[in-house]
């Protein structure tokens, strides 16, 4: 490791949440590995996923873009402000992204950002992904590995020109796992993971399920800083009760699996309207795993990227308004708080 990138890790980490005399006590058997201070990035045990898309506007995955004004950029970044997130990961590397950088560094914001370069298909993975209907053809495929070249230079450069605002990149978002629709070849995510790293001063991730980690994430553990880990107990059809002890369990499968590296989880959460979960999915379940993966972080020293800021309508099957991808925000799409924010 090059001086330069041991210097930013030890800064960036350096500044970890102790448990407060009047933080509520973490039972033991959900405790889990206490990391130390300096695995918390930035010095924050909480932070929360932020796009921002809202009714009507959506990421450009190849279909063009709609992207919030800077008007309302600036307000959910004041939103998130002012119930007390200090940092926020943002999943790609486009224009929105490059706008919340700017108004943060323009308004002098108290936030810091866990910056995303989004990887699309390079691998059509139609007989693993149960919405794909039909392959991916390979001029698109082809396409596809251009556009995510020109991704990568562009993270590179926003962490660049961001360096006090940017304190870490993921490179790719559940691009490995056996069931997603833009599958990306391993040894080209760790290509790019190189890349990165070699132009960069700030830690380099890359974010996946947990059971990907735990099962096949060796060759790529031994290429970035620190694991970015997904977990979702709802999906896995576990009750609220067991949400916090499932989450600790698989947490602690990939640290068994892949020991000796830094954890964060870079998405974890509970929807309030779900079609596919029934009753689970309300606002009193999202409020009580919100607060308990706020004690774990911070009595484990692990940072945790709640999933996600705001509902977003763009997502998940547009003939459902009650799919499940469509409502894991901590505010509503109009920006009011729900029980987990009030």
């Amino acid at each position: 490791m090059n001086p330069a990138r041991l210097l930013a890790i030890v800064v960036l980490f350096a500044n970890a949440n102790c448990v407060r005399a009047d933080e509520p006590a973490v039972p033991a058997t959900t405790r889990a590995v206490t990391q130390a201070p300096g695995a918390l990035l930035a010095g924050e045990a909480v932070a929360v996923s932020y796009s921002g898309f809202r009714q009507g506007q959506h990421p450009d995955r190849g279909d063009g873009a709609v992207n919030p004004s800077d008007q309302e950029v600036l307000e959910d970044l004041e939103i998130l402000v002012r119930h007390g997130f200090r940092l926020i990961r943002m999943y790609d590397s486009g224009d929105n992204t490059r706008t919340a950088l700017e108004l943060i560094r323009k308004h002098e914001l108290p936030v810091k950002v866990l910056l995303g370069i989004w990887l699309d298909a390079e691998i059509s993975n139609h007989e693993g992904c149960p919405w794909l209907k039909e392959p991916i053809p390979d001029s698109k495929l082809a396409a596809n590995a251009v556009k995510n070249v020109a991704e990568v230079g562009r993270g590179i450069e926003l962490a660049r020109r961001f360096g006090d605002i940017v304190v870490a990149v993921n490179v790719g978002n559940e691009a490995l796992v056996d069931w997603n629709d833009h599958m990306v070849p391993l040894e080209q995510v760790i290509a790019y993971v190189r890349r990165v790293r070699a132009a960069i001063d700030q830690p380099v991730t890359v974010a996946d399920n947990y059971l990907w980690w735990a099962r096949h994430g060796a060759p790529l553990a031994a290429e970035v800083d620190f694991l970015g880990v997904h977990t979702y107990p709802v999906w896995e059809k576990k009750p609220i009760d067991e949400a916090l002890p499932y989450t600790v369990e698989n947490i602690e499968a990939v640290r068994a699996a892949l020991p000796g590296k830094p954890i964060a989880v870079l998405e974890a959460g509970w929807p309030t309207v779900a079609s596919e979960f029934g009753d689970a999915a309300n606002e009193e379940n999202q409020a009580r795993h919100v607060g308990e993966l706020r004690q774990w972080a911070v009595a484990t020293n692990t940072t945790v990227f709640l999933f996600e800021a705001f509902d977003e309508p763009w997502k998940g099957d547009p003939d459902n308004p009650l799919n499940a991808e469509k409502h894991w925000g901590l505010f509503n799409v109009d920006r009011t708080a729900k029980k987990a924010m009030k």
